[in-house]
């Protein structure tokens, strides 16, 4: 629920960094501004104003910059957008929702350049890629004074508090509030853990209450008669008995038979493909059995818990066009099969409206702002290896309209989620992409070169602090594939080579002139994560001009082609596999969902983002192989199909060290510690 801005008296519990810059925070938000106009008052756009950069060497971490920086007003980050004050939702003085009517009032302007930022085959460290996006945002509208947004994902708790760390870029390329940004933000992914959950308890409860009783005992607890002897059909159920071609709206007119298809559901047990989720790596709700308690004796069966994000309602979310489209593909999710082989869904199941209600303020995309106060917008979060790693089509589409230049973000490769972001999320939103940033890093060029293994956690391996020129160039491989794969959609590139403190002269040279001859636009060296946008220009500039180019975008495969044909031509095509092999469970999955009519639909590849191929431990660009598909699981309400390459798994572990140990809190301020 959105909350008021925070009072004087509420203020004080806050951290001394931020107290300061809630105070010039209100300072600024009652006075004119550069224009002549009050921000928070003003009826329509005001001038942007930045916020500067306050440069310390060394850089310190993520979170001491975060709070040391200056802050807006949200409601002034939207009046320099254009935003109005009725088309905001505040969550506090520096993060909002932004309603989607505004898209109404917004539908005849014409959309800006769309730009995706990508990478290359990352090492467990990442390679910078929202750090990227956010650099050049900052250099965009705070430099060289373009109208620009940049749209992110939310992160995680699993890679929080796992071994990855948060997810709102790093050094001065960043999102603020850094650790709203990080901890909960206004409560999108508990409310899709909520909604998910719902979905779960209302199979499980189905299934026990149609095992005990008979159609007419079952036809009249779902319809029970008032103290005047009326029944009523609710919304779900009208939805239901018209996809069962029963055109009657009054529950005395069913005939028995009509009753009995409507109220038995016939769930068979082997045929449930709905789990449970949770925000949290944790190993042990892998598999779980569930129905232990004395009155589920007889109904004890095997479940699990996935990860929050890798929840279908979480690709529903970011793949949604608007409140009814959501309702629909809700409904839609098949959670198991009948004993005849038939779908299942959750509108059959009568949870559907529930799910909607509990996700309603969820599909508003979060206004926030970046550390030189250009807008951002944070909405939804699936990761890239086990979902479609991207994030909305709505926050796409607003941001689209409110400005010239909009940088989005696919999540890890671009073998993961820049493939995802061409053959699904541009499939479903109808936007054509101008440029893909592809960001490289001379050290995940030497791991790709045969460099020591890498560790999050762990120093590097001396072959990445020296230079080390023979395993770049060994690497290459890996960077080039990548330029040539994201050709093949038509659309222009640039690479981005984001530098770090012990790359040499020589070694970004290397892969500069590389990514040119591989067919990319521009190759431009980036310091964005020591100098913020200033860092960043002549990779913005690169942008701008790349975008002005004409492109020719195109899909990578037709959808009416059959499941096999549409995952092969992914890993030939992309993965540089030879074929693919299947096992039995893949097989006999393959042919029910053609049965079902499943088969038209785009896929969603589950795979490790460490390699090209399905195994972790292959480097470079890899050819010669085969690709195991292991399993293919359905998100219809999503709008796709998942295999499992490999042992793929849908729920993180914690590593023995996870990055919690260095969270805390500071008893005397308030001021959270240790997040980056």
């Amino acid at each position: 629920m959105a909350t008021k801005a925070k009072s004087k008296k509420e203020l004080k519990t806050k951290p001394k960094a931020r107290l300061k810059v809630a105070a010039r925070a209100k300072k600024s938000a009652g006075r004119a501004g550069p224009n002549g106009r009050n921000p928070l008052t003003a009826k329509g756009p005001i001038k942007f104003t930045p916020i500067k950069l306050k440069l310390v060497r060394p850089v310190p971490s993520d979170i001491d910059i975060a709070q040391a920086s200056d802050i807006k007003p949200i409601m002034q980050v939207a009046a320099e957008l254009g935003i109005r004050e009725d088309e905001l939702e505040l969550y506090g003085p520096f993060k909002a929702k932004v309603k989607l009517e505004i898209l109404e009032r917004l539908k005849n302007r014409p959309d800006g350049k769309y730009i995706d930022v990508t990478a290359i085959t990352p090492t467990p460290l990442g390679e910078g890629k929202t750090t990227t996006t956010v650099g050049v945002s900052q250099a965009l509208g705070a430099h060289l004074g373009k109208k620009v947004m940049t749209v992110i994902r939310q992160p995680s708790q699993g890679p929080t508090f796992g071994i990855k760390g948060g997810a709102a870029g790093g050094g001065y390329s960043q999102i603020i509030p850094m650790e709203d940004f990080n901890l909960h933000l206004t409560g999108d992914i508990h409310a899709i853990t909520a909604a998910h959950n719902l979905c779960a308890a209302a199979l499980d409860a189905r299934m026990l209450h149609e095992s005990s009783q008979d159609d007419d005992k079952l036809f009249n607890a779902l319809c029970p008669a008032d103290k005047q002897g009326k029944r009523n059909f609710s919304p779900s159920m009208l939805r239901r008995l018209k996809k069962l071609g029963i055109n009657k709206t009054d529950p005395n007119q069913l005939t028995p038979e009509e009753r009995a298809r409507f109220a038995r559901l016939d769930i068979d047990p082997n045929g449930v493909s709905w789990r449970r989720v949770i925000d949290v790596n944790d190993r042990f709700l892998r598999e779980i059995m569930v129905g232990l308690g004395k009155d589920e004796q007889g109904h004890e069966h095997k479940s699990g818990y996935d990860i929050t994000v890798a929840s279908e309602i979480m690709a529903i979310l970011a793949l949604t066009t608007d409140l009814a489209d959501m309702r629909d593909r809700l409904g839609r999710m098949v959670v198991a099969t009948n004993k005849k082989g038939e779908a299942v869904t959750a509108e059959d199941l009568g949870v559907a409206g529930a799910m909607t209600v509990l996700m309603k303020d969820a599909i508003k995309p979060n206004l926030m702002q970046t550390l030189e106060g250009t807008p951002a917008f944070v909405h939804a979060g699936p990761f890239a290896n086990i979902a479609h790693g991207n994030s909305s089509i709505i926050a796409d589409r607003i941001a689209l309209k409110l400005a010239d230049y909009v940088i989005t973000e696919s999540g890890f490769g671009a073998d993961c989620g820049m493939e995802k972001f061409m053959n699904i999320k541009c499939r479903y939103s109808g936007l054509i992409p101008h440029v893909v940033v592809i960001v490289a890093t001379v050290r995940a060029l030497k791991m790709h070169g045969g460099g020591p293994k890498v560790v999050a956690g762990k120093p590097l391996a001396a072959e990445y602090t020296d230079e080390n020129l023979e395993l770049v160039r060994k690497g290459l491989p890996n960077l080039e594939r990548h330029i040539k794969n994201a050709l093949k959609f038509g659309v222009n590139v640039v690479v981005a080579v984001n530098s770090f403190a012990n790359d040499t002269p020589a070694e970004v040279e290397i892969v500069r002139k590389a990514a040119l001859d591989a067919g990319a636009d521009d190759s431009v060296v980036s310091r964005h994560w020591m100098e913020g946008g200033d860092g960043a220009i002549k990779l913005a500039e690169a942008i701008v001009k790349a975008a002005d180019k004409p492109s020719a975008f195109k899909f990578l495969y037709p959808l009416d082609l059959s499941i096999k044909q549409k995952i092969e031509i992914i890993c030939k095509e992309i993965y540089g596999a030879d074929g693919v092999d299947y096992t039995p469970e893949a097989e006999a999955k393959i042919e029910l969902y053609t049965k079902l009519g499943f088969d038209k639909l785009p896929m969603n590849m589950a795979k490790t983002h460490l390699s090209f191929s399905h195994d972790a431990s292959i480097k470079g660009a890899p050819s010669g192989y085969r690709i195991p598909i292991r399993d293919v699981r359905a998100s219809v309400g999503a709008g796709f199909l998942y295999p499992l390459l490999g042992e793929m798994r849908t729920m993180p572990g914690l590593p023995t060290r996870p990055v919690f140990y260095d969270v805390d809190l500071d008893l005397k301020t308030g001021k959270v510690l240790g997040l980056f």
